[in-house]
């Protein structure tokens, strides 16, 4: 039986073919059949016309072909509904000239120019599809050129083994342990490590540069382990991971081939291992690009779920009839913290007032002032918006930083050592921003407490009609409780750490990786808290019907209750 892969519409499908005999046809409508059947809101006429060609190579298949004279196990083809279009071929695509003095990132919708100066976290986060390049300085012969590495960088290297050097620092340097990053993380990598070569103060050269452009157009990502860099000499081990499998040696991941020997995953998209030049090994593993990759997704996810927890508080405040007089602006004006200020607007906005009228505010009256995770949000979830905002601030500028060593300074004719590659800006950032988001997960679940608590809420124990028989919301606030716990370990700051490596050459170092690692996971963390408020407050609502709440919170609960019943 031959599995062929067929590209339609930016899905992959595996269609499995127990008759190879059949033409190639056949495979276009079984592949058309199945995605209609997975996506039926994205409709296809039956009577449609297609077109079908290889991925390797892009060449045109006969309809008419047997399956078996044109395909082999595990090919991979690209199917094209008249009227769409195809995928730009890969090579075409590098091969052509840039008319700037920048790298371009291509998506289907738009460019993103990447000059080495202006990405930002949120371009990194939602990359497009292909990497452009132009120009990048050439290197001066120094440290890491024709010397060796950290405690060697006294030992000159012969002329005649420079290559070797380079190809060595990549294998000894490839020491890191753990899981593989997923390749959407090691995409961001790679893009990220691409931005920062562009800024010309590297050393590398167009080929190499070239290279590695044509490796993440067509998806193939090394295998990084997560584990392994003490953040100075910036991520050294994940760094070389990801260069390792460039050099055609490891394993690699790409769509079509998921994870296999990192040479063949090459040249099955028709690409060629990296052959390293002069210093070109050291400038592309000495950074702090780990630490900043994982932080911008942190932090662009921390930046979504505090909006989110103003919305979900304010969902809460109502159904257990709180009162909005402790969101006036007066109040937040005498104290004018910037996140403390565009939380209670953004209260103010969904609660009772007189622009949204809310019937359970109406019949239930007001208290004068209610506890403190009902009447602080504001004062709470402001200084995390204020958290969020300073660590993208720092982040945006370490995308755009050339953090390699040594560095490269063409018009003065020098390269000069310095310690750019230092994660401590990261790291420390990295570190505050776990502090600062955990407590919208502290808040949180002292939220669903109440709610869950008749004592406190006035309402069914465990939001749940028939106590005893049904649990209700108990252990779901007891996942919550176990979530919170976590996180008060996970906020201990790794950067606090410093342990000396490199026989004390390098001997402080920031910790930033697990900085940027331990920051996802109370991230996602305060993400699940905050849904278990989210599912709670909803329920809570059900015991206040027929009447309503206000127009912006009763759509809330109708995109929850869309999915959730």
């Amino acid at each position: 039986m031959l599995r062929i892969t067929v590209h339609l519409r930016d899905e992959w499908l595996l269609i499995p073919c127990t008759d190879p005999s059949l033409h190639v046809c056949w495979l276009g409508s079984e592949a058309i059949s199945r995605y209609t059947t997975s996506y039926p809101k994205r409709e296809i006429q039956a009577d449609s016309t297609f077109r079908i060609r290889r991925c390797v190579d892009g060449g045109l298949l006969s309809l008419e072909d047997p399956i078996k004279d044109v395909l082999q196990d595990n090919d991979f083809i690209e199917l094209v509904i008249q009227g769409d279009q195809w995928m730009p071929k890969q090579m075409d695509l590098i091969k052509s000239k840039s008319v700037h003095m920048s790298t371009c990132l291509f998506s289907m919708l738009k460019w993103i120019s990447l000059d080495g100066n202006s990405l930002t976290t949120g371009d990194l986060l939602g990359l497009g599809k292909v990497i452009h390049l132009s120009e990048v300085l050439s290197s001066v012969m120094v440290y890491g050129v024709n010397t060796g590495f950290g405690n060697f960088a006294q030992t000159r290297i012969p002329n005649d083994q420079l290559k070797e050097l380079q190809d060595n620092v990549i294998r000894s340097h490839s020491a890191g342990v753990g899981a593989p990053l997923s390749p959407e993380r090691t995409r961001m990598l790679l893009a990220l490590r691409i931005n920062v070569l562009a800024k010309g103060f590297s050393g590398v050269s167009m080929e190499t540069l070239n290279a590695i452009v044509a490796a993440f157009n067509a998806s193939c990502l090394s295998w990084v382990p997560e584990q392994g860099t003490v953040g100075a000499s910036g991520d050294l081990a994940p760094l070389a991971h990801l260069v390792l499998g460039l050099m055609g040696e490891g394993v690699m991941w790409s769509p079509q081939s998921g994870w296999a020997d990192a040479r063949a995953v090459l040249e099955g998209h028709g690409l060629t291992p990296l052959i390293l030049k002069p210093k070109e090994g050291l400038a592309l593993i000495n950074g702090t690009q780990m630490i900043t990759a994982l932080g911008v997704e942190a932090v662009e996810r921390a930046q979504a779920i505090a909006r989110q927890a103003d919305i979900i508080a304010a969902l809460t405040i109502q159904t257990l009839k709180g009162t909005p007089k402790a969101f006036d602006p007066d109040i937040h004006a005498v104290r004018p913290q910037q996140g403390q200020v565009e939380v209670a607007w953004r209260l103010r906005s969904v609660l009772h007032s007189d622009v949204f009228h809310s019937e359970i505010s109406v019949k239930g009256g007001e208290r004068v002032q209610d506890a403190y995770t009902l009447r602080c949000c504001p004062q709470v979830h402001g200084v995390a918006n204020d958290t969020i905002a300073f660590v993208k601030k720092i982040l945006t500028t370490e995308l755009n930083s050339a953090t390699d060593n040594p560095l490269v300074f063409a018009e003065r004719g020098i390269t000069i050592s310095g310690g750019n590659f230092h994660g401590e800006y990261p790291a420390k950032a990295l570190d505050f921003l776990a502090i600062g988001v955990h407590e919208l997960a502290n808040i949180s679940e002292r939220r669903i407490e109440r709610l869950c608590n008749p004592s406190l809420s006035e309402l069914p124990a465990f939001l749940v009609k028939n106590g005893g028989l049904n649990s209700g919301f108990m252990i779901a606030h007891c996942t919550a409780a176990a979530l919170v716990s976590e996180n008060k370990v996970l906020c201990h700051p790794s950067s606090v750490d410093s342990l000396s490596t490199s026989a004390g050459t390098e001997d402080h170092v920031s910790m930033g990786g697990w900085a940027a690692r331990k920051a996802l996971r109370v991230v996602q963390h305060v993400e699940q808290v905050l849904a278990i408020e989210l599912l709670a407050a909803c329920q809570a609502l059900e015991f206040h019907r027929p009447l309503k709440t206000t127009p912006p919170l009763e759509k809330v609960y109708g995109l929850v209750r869309s999915v959730v019943r």
